[in-house]
This record gives C-alpha cells, sequence and structure tokens, in this order.
C-alpha cells in the first residue's frame, strides 16, 4: 500500500467501497448495547468489532477503511492480534476518531450551537496513531438548524477547527476525512429541505476556505458530509430522487473536483433510505469525485440485533454486517434496487 496521501484517500474510495465508522465512543455504544440487554465492557465491545472485523467477504470486498475509537485502535482480538492487523489482512486501512467531542459553543446560542474540540494535543496524538497503524483520521462537526441558527460565529469556527486539524494530519501523513454535518435530527429539527441545501451550501463553502488558506492538499482528503435533506420533524419531507438531486446541485457548487472522493454520513436516516438516496446520486453518473458511504449505525444496527452478544450468533451477524455492506457497495455503483434487498 503506497504511503502517499493522494494514494491512500483514493483508496478510500475505490469504486464500490465505502467506510465503516466504528468509533462510536464508550457512551454511544453503551446505548447500543442496552438495546440489547448486554453488558458494554471491554471485552463485549472487542468481542463485537471483532466480529465485524472478521466478516473477510464484507471486509476485503466491501469495506475500504475502519475508524476506530481510541479504545480499539489498541486492542487485540481474542487470539492476541491486534485488532488493526485483523483488518489490515482483510485488505481495510484502520483509521481513527481524532475529536474529543462537540461542546456548547459560547454566546446567545449556547444552547443550541456546537463546536468540536481536540486541537490541543493533536500533533502528538497523531504521531501515536501513526505508529499504531492508522492511515486516516476523522474529525466531526455539528451544525444545528434552528431559529436564528447556524451563526456565522458557529460556521466559522467549526470551519475553522476542521482546516486546523485537517492540515496537522497530513503533516502526519494521516489523510483527514473531514465531517462538516448539518443535523436532519435532533430536537430542532422542523427545517426544509430548501433550508437543509442553504446551510448546507454555506458551510461546505466555508469550510473549503478555510481548507484553502490553511494548505490542506485536496487531493489527499476525503468529504464527510450530510445530504441534502429535510429534518426529521418537518412535515413535508422530499422524495428519494429529490434528496439525491439536490445534494448533488450543492456538492457541485462548492466541492472542487480535486476533491478525490466524498464518503456521506447517513445521519439519522434508516438504513435502506441512507443506501437509496447514495445509489441514486451514483445512478446520475459523469461526476468529478466518486460518491460512497461512511456509515455507523447504517452499517451495523441489523448485525447488532442478530449477534445480541452472544457467541453462538457470530456467523448471523456477520451474514447481516454482509449483506448492508453490499447492499450499500451495490449503492456506491449505482446498481441497489430494492428487490437485491429482498433477495438476501
Amino acid at each position: 500500500m503506497s504511503e502517499r496521501l493522494e494514494d491512500i484517500a483514493r483508496a478510500m474510495v475505490a469504486p464500490g467501497k465505502g467506510i465503516l465508522a466504528a468509533d462510536e465512543s464508550s457512551g454511544t455504544i453503551k446505548k447500543r448495547f442496552d438495546k440489547i440487554n448486554l453488558t458494554s465492557t471491554e471485552d463485549a465491545r472487542r468481542d463485537y468489532r471483532e466480529m465485524l472485523f472478521r466478516s473477510t467477504d464484507a471486509m476485503k470486498n466491501y469495506v475500504s477503511g475502519v475508524i476506530l475509537y481510541d479504545e480499539t485502535i489498541r486492542q487485540k482480538a481474542k487470539d492476541g492480534t491486534p485488532l488493526v492487523e485483523v483488518m489490515k489482512a482483510a485488505g481495510s486501512i484502520p483509521g481513527i476518531k481524532v475529536d474529543t467531542g462537540a461542546k456548547p459553543l459560547a454566546g446567545p446560542t449556547s444552547k443550541i450551537e456546537t463546536v468540536t474540540e481536540g486541537l490541543d494535543g493533536l500533533r502528538e496524538r497523531l504521531a501515536d496513531y501513526y505508529k499504531l497503524g492508522a492511515r486516516f483520521a476523522k474529525w466531526r462537526a455539528v451544525i444545528t438548524i434552528a431559529d436564528g441558527c447556524p451563526t456565522w460565529n458557529c460556521v466559522k469556527a467549526n470551519a475553522h477547527a476542521l482546516a486546523r486539524y485537517a492540515a496537522l494530519c497530513q503533516e502526519a501523513g494521516i489523510v483527514p476525512i473531514v465531517e462538516p454535518e448539518v443535523l436532519m435530527d435532533g430536537e430542532h429539527s422542523r427545517h426544509d429541505i430548501d433550508e437543509c441545501a442553504r446551510v448546507t451550501e454555506w458551510t461546505l463553502r466555508a469550510v473549503f476556505r478555510e481548507l484553502y488558506d490553511a494548505r490542506v492538499n485536496l487531493e489527499g482528503m476525503v468529504l464527510k458530509p450530510n445530504m441534502v435533506i429535510a429534518g426529521q420533524k418537518c412535515a413535508k419531507q422530499a422524495s428519494a430522487q429529490e434528496v439525491a438531486e439536490r445534494t448533488i446541485k450543492v456538492l457541485k457548487a462548492t466541492v472542487p473536483s480535486s476533491v478525490p472522493g466524498i464518503a456521506f454520513l447517513s445521519g439519522g436516516q434508516s438504513d435502506e433510505a441512507a443506501t437509496e438516496h447514495l445509489s441514486l446520486m451514483n445512478a446520475v453518473g459523469n461526476l468529478p469525485w466518486a460518491l460512497t458511504f461512511s456509515y455507523g449505525r447504517a452499517l451495523q444496527a441489523a448485525a447488532l440485533q442478530a449477534w445480541g452478544g452472544k457467541p453462538e450468533n457470530v456467523a448471523a451477524g456477520q451474514r447481516a454486517f454482509t449483506h448492508r455492506a453490499k447492499m450499500n457497495s451495490m449503492a456506491a455503483l449505482g446498481k441497489w434496487s430494492a428487490k437485491l434487498e429482498k433477495a438476501a
């Protein structure tokens, strides 16, 4: 595997492959385990992720890389093999979440708006993660649409932090995933698709301006944006075709063609909706960048349910994970259909 940033970035968005987001914090994984009545211990978390990473068919054919949490990148499989080596053996690139979370943004909107923290000491942490095998990283910024929000202060602060993070990653030989997420769920999610398009375009323009100022090499990064979609609490929901068309329109207006790929987050979408939207976008064709997935819950929810924390269900969990990975691989090629879902 080439160590050039441009080559790693291209491999992350290779045709028919996408990124598994397995970087849930200890708090988030506990909530997911609570749903299957499983206590979240270090061993349970390791067993769950090992089940995913040893799904050889999925990892070899449909997954280009995995975003890991700090605990996971240091863990060993049950047989003593580092989990990073298990992934690499299957041909997947190890990645790492490096932000320390979204914190309230001081000011009059602090109850609604956040800024992502984690820049302090990041240079040293990236050097450590590089030694542990990470070749890409992730930093998520959160933008909320509400009355009077987002403010320019919030958009600017998050865009600036993303650019500083991306520059530090590239200095360390690590490809940055730049993730500005305009939320579609949550208590304020009443906005329509037009407002999502406006705010997403505004946010992406600000992000690329900051990336340019920070001299980030756009050919050595991957963008992880939201799709352009109405808020969950909006009475009027757009069709899947409209979501695909509006998303592409915003991306064409904001994302330079030198960016090798865009790996969408699934946000609050259902598993199938996230897959359908991605497939419709790729069916348009003739786009300047690869469009693929970087899903967490939308790749894992079915597998987690099928596994249920029981060793005897590992194969069932792996089948469920492989199916979702394959469906999204088809979507990344613009070839998914509802019939394929039912054929499983």
